[in-house]
């Protein structure tokens, strides 16, 4: 029998399944590639982070009765936590395409030590720039293969939300 909310848990399973090798590559990228991270790379990662946590609660409550919205719910919050960071990594890809202008404590523009100072600030630690692109594979980077990651998981959220299982039949 399937149960009430049972695409709302394969779905969470998916979504977590992506989330954990999203966070794996983007780690082993840093640590193995040896590509440091951004700070908006690094704020990109959240996302991730946070999805973790509520789609272990989806599949948790896939036993839930039809009548309790709370695992439906759930999916809509994870599939805003998920667009956030979508948005915010197509927003760091068209930074470093240069179609916009990014946050200046991590472009080219930023860390001087005053505004008259031409010299960068040596108490700092070096900066990994957000506005350019440590990798590319096809034309795109990582920022732009995680706004198109997080787009297909948003899609996913959406589409158990719309189906999220046969009603219980007694």
């Amino acid at each position: 029998m399937v149960g009430a909310n049972d695409n709302l848990s394969k779905a969470a399973l998916l979504v977590l399944a992506g989330s954990i090798a999203l966070l794996a590559g983007a780690w082993a990228f840093q640590l193995i590639g040896g590509l440091a991270p951004c700070p908006m790379c690094l704020e990109q990662r959240w996302a991730y982070y946070a999805a973790i946590p509520v789609c272990l609660g989806i599949i948790a409550l896939r036993k839930c009765s039809a009548a309790t919205p709370i695992p439906r719910t759930a999916m809509v919050l994870l599939g805003l936590i998920i667009l956030a960071g979508g948005i915010l990594a197509g927003y760091h890809a068209g930074v470093e395409w240069k179609w916009w202008e990014g946050p200046t404590d991590c472009t080219g523009t930023g860390n001087f030590s005053s505004e008259t100072s031409l010299l960068p600030d040596l108490s700092k630690p070096p900066l990994t720039l957000c506005d350019e692109a440590a990798w590319r594979l096809f034309g795109l980077s990582l920022a732009g293969y995680n706004f198109l990651f997080a787009m297909l998981l948003v899609g996913v959220c959406l589409w158990a939300v719309r189906n999220p299982g046969a009603a219980e039949k007694a």
